[in-house]
């Protein structure tokens, strides 16, 4: 029979209990110091990425934003220069236009008017084979009002008499040979034309002189 001494059980734990609790200081130690170590080597990774940002940049890389900076400039100037002729542009067509529309405000106006003025000539002719002369000279008076009030804004009388046929200003009603003018001038005016300014109210319709060719004419009597 085996006799246990009770000192040396509690002796056994007692070293037991003192190197479990060396063990888990060791453990611990160790981890705090991997921690450290760990934390020491993040801090020094930043300050290296952090040295790597304040180094002084390559001449590639001046180079690269000289030519990055000089596109942009020449793609602003472009726009620039692009927005400044479409203002120049805009403000010539609206000079145009306000100079078109001072020039030609009067344009219906003045149409209406020329029938006005047509029925009174009419009506001078009609008086010409009459005696009733203050009739006559109250409408001659009249219509000179009228002709000076439409010439002093710039309707002008188309009265192309004797002189050559210009299909811009004139339209042939007819054709009619003529022993005194040559071929091409206007013979006789059926109505007379007007302008505003440069620009055609009513065509001169007239009678273009047109005389036989005496070659053809030989042709035609053989």
């Amino acid at each position: 029979m085996t006799i246990h001494d009770p000192i040396s059980a509690v002796d056994t734990t007692a070293t037991e209990i003192k190197e479990t609790k060396e063990t888990k200081e060791t453990k611990e130690t160790e981890e705090t110091e991997e921690i450290k170590e760990t934390k020491e080597t993040k801090e020094t990774k930043d300050d290296t990425e952090l040295v790597q940002e304040d180094a002084q940049p390559t001449v590639e890389d001046l180079n690269h934003l000289l030519v990055k900076a000089a596109e942009q400039s020449k793609t602003h100037w472009d726009n620039l220069l692009r927005k400044q002729a479409e203002c120049d542009n805009l403000q010539k067509r609206m000079t145009r236009d306000v100079e078109h529309a001072r020039k030609y405000a009067l344009e219906k106006f003045a149409t209406e008017m020329l029938a006005v003025k047509d029925s009174m000539e009419l009506g001078l002719q009609a008086l010409s084979d009459t005696d009733n002369d203050v009739v006559r000279d109250g409408m001659t008076l009249t219509l000179k009002m009228l002709s000076d009030s439409l010439t002093k804004f710039g309707i002008m009388e188309i009265n192309p008499i004797d002189e050559k046929f210009n299909p811009q200003w004139h339209e042939a009603m007819a054709m009619q040979p003529s022993e005194k003018l040559e071929n091409g001038m206007i013979l006789h005016i059926h109505q007379k034309g007007y302008q505003l300014n440069d620009r055609l109210l009513r065509p001169a319709r007239v009678v273009v002189v047109k005389n036989a060719d005496p070659e053809q004419t030989l042709e035609n009597q053989v």
